[in-house]
Protein backbone atom coordinates (compact mmCIF):
# COMPACT_ATOMS: atom_id res chain seq x y z
CA UNK A 1 0.00 0.00 0.00
CA UNK A 2 1.29 3.40 -0.84
CA UNK A 3 2.37 5.52 1.93
CA UNK A 4 0.90 8.47 2.19
CA UNK A 5 3.12 11.97 2.53
CA UNK A 6 3.08 15.61 3.00
CA UNK A 7 1.77 16.22 -1.15
CA UNK A 8 -1.40 13.72 -0.71
CA UNK A 9 -3.16 12.57 2.03
CA UNK A 10 -5.51 9.99 0.98
CA UNK A 11 -8.96 9.56 2.60
CA UNK A 12 -11.54 6.87 2.14
CA UNK A 13 -14.68 6.39 2.82
CA UNK A 14 -15.96 2.68 3.64
CA UNK A 15 -20.03 1.90 4.13
CA UNK A 16 -21.17 -0.32 6.18
CA UNK A 17 -17.78 -0.07 8.40
CA UNK A 18 -18.69 0.24 11.98
CA UNK A 19 -18.30 -4.18 12.11
CA UNK A 20 -17.26 -7.19 10.58
CA UNK A 21 -15.48 -7.40 6.72
CA UNK A 22 -15.99 -3.26 6.76
CA UNK A 23 -14.02 -2.59 9.93
CA UNK A 24 -11.39 -4.71 9.01
CA UNK A 25 -11.12 -2.65 5.35
CA UNK A 26 -10.91 0.43 7.95
CA UNK A 27 -8.29 -0.68 10.08
CA UNK A 28 -5.94 -1.62 6.90
CA UNK A 29 -6.30 1.55 5.10
CA UNK A 30 -6.17 3.24 8.33
CA UNK A 31 -2.54 1.18 8.79
CA UNK A 32 -1.26 2.94 6.09
CA UNK A 33 -1.88 6.26 6.76
CA UNK A 34 -5.18 7.15 5.09
CA UNK A 35 -7.91 9.25 6.82
CA UNK A 36 -11.44 7.25 7.44
CA UNK A 37 -14.55 7.75 6.93
CA UNK A 38 -16.59 5.00 8.35
CA UNK A 39 -20.42 4.70 7.32
CA UNK A 40 -22.85 2.78 8.61
CA UNK A 41 -26.66 2.62 9.24
CA UNK A 42 -27.37 2.78 12.59
CA UNK A 43 -24.73 1.11 15.35
CA UNK A 44 -23.00 4.65 16.60
CA UNK A 45 -21.36 2.38 19.03
CA UNK A 46 -19.75 -0.03 16.78
CA UNK A 47 -18.82 2.66 14.27
CA UNK A 48 -17.22 4.39 17.17
CA UNK A 49 -15.09 1.54 18.20
CA UNK A 50 -14.21 1.46 14.16
CA UNK A 51 -13.38 4.56 14.76
CA UNK A 52 -10.63 4.47 17.92
CA UNK A 53 -9.43 1.18 16.41
CA UNK A 54 -8.37 2.84 13.37
CA UNK A 55 -6.39 5.75 15.24
CA UNK A 56 -4.78 3.25 17.54
CA UNK A 57 -3.56 0.51 14.90
CA UNK A 58 -2.72 4.11 12.49
CA UNK A 59 -0.52 5.32 15.69
CA UNK A 60 0.96 2.19 15.47
CA UNK A 61 2.42 2.68 12.33
CA UNK A 62 3.83 5.80 13.12
CA UNK A 63 0.31 7.63 11.29
CA UNK A 64 -1.40 10.60 12.76
CA UNK A 65 -4.67 9.98 10.75
CA UNK A 66 -8.27 11.27 11.34
CA UNK A 67 -11.81 10.24 11.01
CA UNK A 68 -15.03 10.55 11.00
CA UNK A 69 -18.30 8.35 11.93
CA UNK A 70 -21.38 9.33 9.59
CA UNK A 71 -24.73 7.85 10.08
CA UNK A 72 -26.52 7.49 6.54
CA UNK A 73 -29.17 5.37 4.61
CA UNK A 74 -26.92 5.07 1.45
CA UNK A 75 -29.56 3.24 -0.01
CA UNK A 76 -31.58 7.15 -0.54
CA UNK A 77 -29.85 9.67 -2.85
CA UNK A 78 -30.23 11.61 0.33
CA UNK A 79 -28.69 9.79 2.35
CA UNK A 80 -25.93 9.05 0.13
CA UNK A 81 -25.43 12.46 -0.68
CA UNK A 82 -25.23 12.94 2.76
CA UNK A 83 -22.25 10.90 3.52
CA UNK A 84 -20.03 11.81 0.41
CA UNK A 85 -21.08 15.32 1.60
CA UNK A 86 -20.04 15.27 4.95
CA UNK A 87 -16.69 13.30 3.54
CA UNK A 88 -16.10 16.32 1.63
CA UNK A 89 -16.92 18.86 4.07
CA UNK A 90 -14.48 17.04 6.54
CA UNK A 91 -11.38 16.22 4.69
CA UNK A 92 -11.51 18.25 1.10
CA UNK A 93 -11.24 14.79 -1.01
CA UNK A 94 -12.14 11.27 -1.81
CA UNK A 95 -9.79 9.04 -3.26
CA UNK A 96 -11.04 5.56 -1.82
CA UNK A 97 -14.88 4.56 -1.73
CA UNK A 98 -15.17 0.97 -0.92
CA UNK A 99 -19.08 -0.14 -1.11
CA UNK A 100 -19.70 -2.49 1.44
CA UNK A 101 -22.58 -1.96 2.52
CA UNK A 102 -25.09 -4.84 2.15
CA UNK A 103 -28.00 -6.79 3.88
CA UNK A 104 -29.47 -10.29 3.57
CA UNK A 105 -33.55 -11.26 3.67
CA UNK A 106 -33.19 -14.65 2.50
CA UNK A 107 -35.65 -16.85 1.32
CA UNK A 108 -37.04 -19.16 -1.53
CA UNK A 109 -37.92 -18.04 -4.58
CA UNK A 110 -41.62 -18.22 -4.52
CA UNK A 111 -41.95 -17.04 -0.98
CA UNK A 112 -39.50 -14.21 -0.93
CA UNK A 113 -41.69 -10.82 -0.48
CA UNK A 114 -41.34 -8.26 -3.46
CA UNK A 115 -40.63 -5.66 -0.32
CA UNK A 116 -37.64 -7.82 0.74
CA UNK A 117 -36.30 -8.25 -2.68
CA UNK A 118 -36.04 -3.99 -3.03
CA UNK A 119 -34.83 -3.54 0.38
CA UNK A 120 -31.72 -5.81 -0.27
CA UNK A 121 -31.35 -4.33 -4.28
CA UNK A 122 -31.53 -0.91 -2.82
CA UNK A 123 -29.03 -1.15 0.06
CA UNK A 124 -26.69 -3.78 -1.50
CA UNK A 125 -26.98 -2.25 -5.90
CA UNK A 126 -28.60 0.91 -5.56
CA UNK A 127 -26.56 2.48 -2.70
CA UNK A 128 -23.13 1.86 -4.21
CA UNK A 129 -24.49 3.37 -7.48
CA UNK A 130 -25.68 6.39 -5.78
CA UNK A 131 -21.91 6.77 -3.86
CA UNK A 132 -20.05 6.15 -7.11
CA UNK A 133 -22.35 8.31 -9.11
CA UNK A 134 -21.35 10.87 -6.25
CA UNK A 135 -17.83 10.66 -6.08
CA UNK A 136 -17.08 10.41 -10.05
CA UNK A 137 -17.17 14.13 -10.43
CA UNK A 138 -14.47 14.64 -7.47
CA UNK A 139 -12.26 11.57 -8.21
CA UNK A 140 -12.59 13.47 -11.73
CA UNK A 141 -10.81 16.48 -10.81
CA UNK A 142 -8.59 15.11 -8.29
CA UNK A 143 -7.75 12.67 -11.86
CA UNK A 144 -7.17 10.09 -9.63
CA UNK A 145 -9.65 7.65 -7.73
CA UNK A 146 -10.04 4.25 -6.42
CA UNK A 147 -13.69 2.66 -6.59
CA UNK A 148 -13.90 -1.07 -4.82
CA UNK A 149 -17.37 -2.70 -4.89
CA UNK A 150 -17.42 -6.19 -2.53
CA UNK A 151 -19.31 -8.22 -4.69
CA UNK A 152 -19.46 -11.97 -3.65
CA UNK A 153 -19.38 -15.65 -4.79
CA UNK A 154 -23.13 -15.54 -4.72
CA UNK A 155 -23.16 -13.13 -7.37
CA UNK A 156 -21.09 -15.54 -9.61
CA UNK A 157 -22.86 -18.11 -9.18
CA UNK A 158 -26.11 -18.11 -7.80
CA UNK A 159 -27.06 -19.69 -4.25
CA UNK A 160 -30.60 -21.02 -3.71
CA UNK A 161 -32.66 -18.80 -1.08
CA UNK A 162 -31.05 -16.09 -1.91
CA UNK A 163 -32.58 -14.21 -5.05
CA UNK A 164 -31.97 -11.04 -4.19
CA UNK A 165 -28.75 -11.03 -2.49
CA UNK A 166 -27.08 -12.64 -5.75
CA UNK A 167 -29.05 -10.17 -7.86
CA UNK A 168 -27.30 -7.60 -6.19
CA UNK A 169 -24.06 -9.17 -6.11
CA UNK A 170 -24.10 -9.38 -9.53
CA UNK A 171 -25.65 -6.06 -10.62
CA UNK A 172 -22.44 -5.05 -8.74
CA UNK A 173 -19.97 -6.87 -10.99
CA UNK A 174 -21.90 -4.94 -14.20
CA UNK A 175 -21.90 -1.88 -12.31
CA UNK A 176 -17.34 -2.34 -11.93
CA UNK A 177 -17.13 -3.35 -15.19
CA UNK A 178 -19.25 -0.08 -16.91
CA UNK A 179 -17.75 2.43 -14.30
CA UNK A 180 -14.20 0.64 -15.61
CA UNK A 181 -15.21 1.41 -19.09
CA UNK A 182 -16.22 5.08 -18.43
CA UNK A 183 -13.87 6.22 -15.90
CA UNK A 184 -10.24 5.08 -16.69
CA UNK A 185 -9.12 7.48 -18.95
CA UNK A 186 -9.65 9.95 -15.99
CA UNK A 187 -7.11 8.29 -13.49
CA UNK A 188 -9.86 6.17 -11.62
CA UNK A 189 -9.83 2.80 -11.39
CA UNK A 190 -13.18 0.02 -10.64
CA UNK A 191 -12.76 -3.73 -9.37
CA UNK A 192 -14.68 -5.75 -7.47
CA UNK A 193 -14.14 -8.45 -4.54
CA UNK A 194 -16.33 -11.38 -3.93
CA UNK A 195 -15.61 -12.70 -0.90
CA UNK A 196 -16.60 -16.22 -0.30
CA UNK A 197 -17.43 -17.68 3.17
CA UNK A 198 -15.91 -15.29 5.25
CA UNK A 199 -16.56 -15.43 9.02
CA UNK A 200 -18.70 -12.16 10.17
CA UNK A 201 -21.96 -11.79 12.55
CA UNK A 202 -24.37 -12.22 9.27
CA UNK A 203 -22.51 -15.92 9.24
CA UNK A 204 -22.56 -16.87 12.38
CA UNK A 205 -26.19 -17.22 12.61
CA UNK A 206 -25.92 -20.30 9.92
CA UNK A 207 -26.69 -23.70 11.08
CA UNK A 208 -23.71 -26.34 11.92
CA UNK A 209 -24.98 -28.35 9.23
CA UNK A 210 -25.21 -25.15 7.01
CA UNK A 211 -21.28 -24.35 8.05
CA UNK A 212 -20.11 -28.04 6.90
CA UNK A 213 -22.19 -27.96 3.93
CA UNK A 214 -20.47 -24.72 3.00
CA UNK A 215 -17.31 -25.96 4.01
CA UNK A 216 -17.08 -28.85 1.75
CA UNK A 217 -17.17 -26.86 -1.07
CA UNK A 218 -13.99 -24.97 -0.39
CA UNK A 219 -10.90 -26.63 -1.29
CA UNK A 220 -9.00 -24.82 1.55
CA UNK A 221 -11.37 -26.45 4.14
CA UNK A 222 -11.78 -23.61 6.18
CA UNK A 223 -13.53 -19.81 6.41
CA UNK A 224 -12.21 -16.87 5.21
CA UNK A 225 -11.47 -13.69 7.52
CA UNK A 226 -12.09 -9.64 7.39
CA UNK A 227 -8.48 -9.14 7.16
CA UNK A 228 -8.62 -12.06 3.62
CA UNK A 229 -10.77 -8.93 1.86
CA UNK A 230 -8.99 -6.34 3.88
CA UNK A 231 -5.91 -7.20 2.39
CA UNK A 232 -7.41 -7.10 -1.04
CA UNK A 233 -9.16 -4.38 -1.36
CA UNK A 234 -6.09 -2.23 0.38
CA UNK A 235 -3.65 -3.68 -3.01
CA UNK A 236 -6.73 -2.66 -4.95
CA UNK A 237 -6.86 1.06 -3.65
CA UNK A 238 -2.47 1.10 -3.88
CA UNK A 239 -0.56 2.40 -6.60
CA UNK A 240 0.67 -1.16 -7.56
CA UNK A 241 -2.60 -1.92 -8.72
CA UNK A 242 -2.78 1.48 -11.17
CA UNK A 243 -3.29 -0.38 -14.33
CA UNK A 244 -5.93 -3.21 -13.09
CA UNK A 245 -9.52 -1.68 -13.44
CA UNK A 246 -12.85 -3.77 -13.87
CA UNK A 247 -11.65 -6.94 -12.40
CA UNK A 248 -13.49 -8.99 -10.17
CA UNK A 249 -10.89 -10.38 -7.47
CA UNK A 250 -12.36 -13.88 -6.30
CA UNK A 251 -11.19 -14.57 -2.15
CA UNK A 252 -12.88 -17.57 -1.56
CA UNK A 253 -10.45 -20.32 -1.01
CA UNK A 254 -11.22 -21.67 -4.28
CA UNK A 255 -14.76 -21.81 -3.96
CA UNK A 256 -15.09 -20.05 -7.30
CA UNK A 257 -12.63 -22.83 -8.89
Amino acid sequence: MEENNEKVLRTAVITGASRGIGRAIAIKLAKSGINVVIGYAGNSEKALETSNLCIEEARKNGFEIETLTCQADISTQEGASELINASLDKFGRIDILVNNAGRTMDNLLLRMDEEHFDKVIDTNLKGAFLCCQLVARTMMKQRFGRIINISSVVGLHGNAGQANYAASKAGLIGLTKSIAKELGAKGITCNAVAPGFINTDMTKVMTEDAKKGLMSTIPMKRAGEGSDIANAVAFLASEESSYITGQVLGVDGGMGC
